[in-house]
């Protein structure tokens, strides 16, 4: 779990207010949920044999009520819980997004926190082959907002769930004839959550899955006819996809669509955003049947992505210095004028030499120094230096103070 430093506090801000104008331009809504939830909403919604529920929730019993909590792992299964709990279906099919720290007790490494945040967004109320288009159409617009190059988009389904109790026997029957090559984790998942065998990255399963039964080869006609429309439109929206027959996603209320956005810029942890149908969630957490589909990217992942140098560091657009007794009340009273007309100002605090206020002033990145003396404070003026141009200092009024900085 680590610190969000200063330093790197104004990417974060940059990237939140871009995804929120993203958002709304596709007219998706914000929810916030607790952090907390009962453990078993996770239990029902992710699956009781997935790794998550398994091996990486943060889980405690709560002293009071004597229920089991759990610091959430994701946001889909919480957003479905307070949809149901507050009605909203009752208003109509809900397009919604959140953000916000999830948490999965897992070995860090980079890309890979304990505490790490996401974007997530989710449709709830539309079943067409329409939503799942949208979704990736939206991501492929985020990346070219942030001017990401090489995430590249893979697509498959998992048909409706008599499909994939069919495929899950054949799949187990092949495993099973090839039992001596399976690694440790796959003999686990075998006789829990075999479709995840699927999903291994282990080097030397690879050709062990590649020959395995195809799930596209069990679908039901409406799951086919569904993703057929899902690739016909991904093509019209002019996206570059790939079919990966393997792509299962590690989440048990997965159905039909699933999609990730991959890079080969990030090291083992190469996923940048994953999503797909979830069309029984919400019955099965209480609800009525209801068609939904969403995705979720780690903003961890985006920055590194992204790199440093993304958004430029914010300064102040002056930072205003202030020498002797009469000075330091009029300087006061002046950076509040200046803010009130919408300019940010750090003001010199802690005394010190007009040289080293100088030194602090220039370190800030300002545009300009705005200098209070006394003098300037018996004549109510103030000298502005400009910081990163070539250009002479003036002493002014405040109101040609405020037309030099806002120049």
């Amino acid at each position: 779990m680590n610190d969000i430093l200063p330093a790197s506090v104004h990417l974060w801000q940059r990237l939140e207010a871009i995804v929120r104008d993203w958002l709304r331009a596709y007219g998706y809504r914000e929810i916030r949920m607790p952090i907390v939830e009962r453990t078993e909403l996770f239990v029902r919604s992710i699956g009781e044999v997935t790794d998550i529920v398994e091996k990486e929730m943060y889980t405690f019993v709560d002293a009071l009520s004597d229920e089991s909590l759990t610091l959430r792992p994701e946001g889909t299964a919480s957003c479905v819980r307070a949809v149901i709990e507050h009605n909203l279906l009752h208003e109509g099919a809900q397009r919604l997004w959140y953000s916000g720290p999830m948490f999965r007790h897992e070995r860090p490494q980079k890309g890979r926190y304990r505490q790490f945040h996401q974007f997530g967004v989710e449709a709830l109320g539309y079943g067409g082959p329409d939503v799942d288009i949208e979704h990736m159409a939206m991501c492929a617009r985020l990346w070219r907002m942030l001017g990401l190059a090489g995430v590249e988009l893979e697509v498959n389904t998992l048909g409706a769930a008599e499909a994939r109790a069919r495929y899950r026997a054949r799949l187990v029957d092949y495993l099973e004839s090839r039992h001596a090559e399976l690694d440790a984790d796959s003999r686990r998942r075998l006789t829990t959550n075999p479709l995840r065998v699927l999903d291994s990255k282990n080097p030397a399963m690879q050709e062990l899955i590649g020959a395995a039964p195809r799930l596209l080869d069990e679908l039901d006609e409406d799951s086919a006819a569904h993703f057929e429309a899902v690739q016909a439109g991904l093509r019209e929206a002019g996206l570059t996809f790939r079919v990966n027959p393997r792509l299962v996603r590690g989440l048990d209320y997965y159905n039909r669509t699933v999609f990730e956005w991959t890079t080969t810029r990030l090291g083992a942890q190469g996923t940048v955003c994953a999503g797909g149908r979830y069309d029984g969630l919400v019955e099965q957490c209480g609800g009525k049947p209801t068609p939904a589909c969403g995705f979720a990217m780690g903003i961890e992942r985006l920055l590194d992505l992204m790199g440093a140098t993304a958004f430029e560091v914010e300064t102040p657009d002056v930072y205003l210095v202030r020498q002797g007794a009469r000075a330091e009340r009029y300087a006061e009273r002046v950076a509040e004028d200046l803010r009130d007309a919408g300019v940010s100002v750090t003001l010199h605090c802690g005394g010190g030499s007009f040289k080293s206020q100088m030194r602090k002033a220039d370190a800030s990145g300002a545009r300009y120094a705005v200098i209070v003396g006394d003098d300037e404070a018996e004549a109510r003026e103030l000298t502005v230096k400009p910081l990163r141009a070539q250009a002479a200092q003036t002493r002014v009024t405040l109101a040609q103070a405020l037309a030099l900085v806002r120049g």
